[in-house]
């Protein structure tokens, strides 16, 4: 990521009608990224979602929180999504996305509005539950993109779309792949998780 050009403010927020315009309720699974490492990605083309331990492969599992007690991975945090039209805008081409930590990137609206913490997603046979966690964007996601991209995901507009991403757990268990639709599973149809 060294002597990669970081985007400007301005760069940014000229991609914020094209975020805008990522489908709602219904999309696609564009890239799945599993965390092998500390700064290890893989990209894959097929993976499994496990109830248990997330991204199977990922490194959730074992990654400790400040946020629990006694350190064990954030049962909250299991899945980090963005939107692959943000992750675009920031980063630039798809070989530049895995660096963000994020194992899904979509092309679906994200914004609190559009997908409130609760709402249950089906990514080919597995389903995903957004969760309440905040995902807000830190010092590695700085140091990666840069210094107007962070200030672009936490301001007003960034929030609103949620253009960091959002949280989620997994609620039933199943493989993905890429190019998988993605769509909302209605209150009144969702399955017991």
């Amino acid at each position: 990521m060294h002597g990669v050009e970081h985007r400007t403010t301005e760069e940014l927020e000229a991609a914020l009608d094209n975020i805008r315009a990522s489908p709602m309720g219904a999309g696609r699974l564009e890239l799945i990224v599993s965390r092998t490492g500390r700064a290890e990605r893989e990209v894959l083309a097929a993976a499994e979602l496990d109830t248990e331990h997330g991204l199977v492969g990922d490194n959730w599992h074992v990654r400790p929180s400040k946020e629990t007690p006694d350190r064990s991975p954030h049962p909250l945090k299991q899945l980090n999504i963005m939107n692959a039209r943000a992750a675009a805008a920031i980063a630039g081409d798809v070989e530049r996305w895995p660096p963000a930590g994020d194992q899904l990137y979509v092309d679906l609206q994200l914004g609190t509005a559009e997908l409130p913490p609760g709402t249950r997603l089906r990514i080919g046979d597995a389903v995903v539950e957004v969760t309440e966690p905040p995902h807000r964007g830190c010092a590695k996601f700085t140091a990666r993109y840069g210094g107007d991209a962070m200030r672009f995901v936490t301001s007003p507009a960034g929030r609103a779309l949620n253009a960091r991403g959002i949280c989620a757990r997994v609620v039933v268990s199943g493989a993905i792949r890429t190019g998988d639709a993605i769509g909302t599973i209605p209150a009144d149809a969702r399955m017991t998780g």
